[in-house]
């Protein structure tokens, strides 16, 4: 199934998950972590000092709210296809309009940019 563009997600309604996961620092750690270069799994818990499987958690649930997408592919010395992420998204704002917040979501120019 294809993710949703960063207009659909308004659409669909999706709002609240993503400032609920916009709003834990870890999420936003490595969310910050690719989104001037694509990294694998391993780089970003090197660089945040963070497990592993926590990082694997991480970009599995923004990749399912298509705020991260698999930007390349590479093959370790052991011929191990390897992930590097990328963030779709280069700036968020969040407005407060009555009693719902309102998420304004802005692609990440860099994003189709290939390495």
């Amino acid at each position: 199934m294809a993710h949703p563009n960063i207009i659909q997600l308004s659409e669909f309604n999706v709002t609240q998950k993503i400032i609920e996961s916009l709003s834990n620092v870890c999420t936003r750690a490595v969310l910050f972590s690719v989104k001037n270069e694509s990294k694998d799994a391993t780089q970003i818990a090197d660089e945040l000092k963070i497990s592993l499987s926590t990082v694997y958690k991480t970009l599995s649930s923004l990749e399912d709210l298509a705020l991260i997408e698999v930007h390349k592919f590479i093959f370790s010395n052991e011929g191990k296809k390897i992930k590097q992420y990328r963030s779709r998204i280069g700036k968020v704002e969040i407005t407060l309009n009555d009693t719902e917040p309102v998420l304004h979501l802005y692609p990440n120019k860099k994003s189709t940019q290939p390495n």
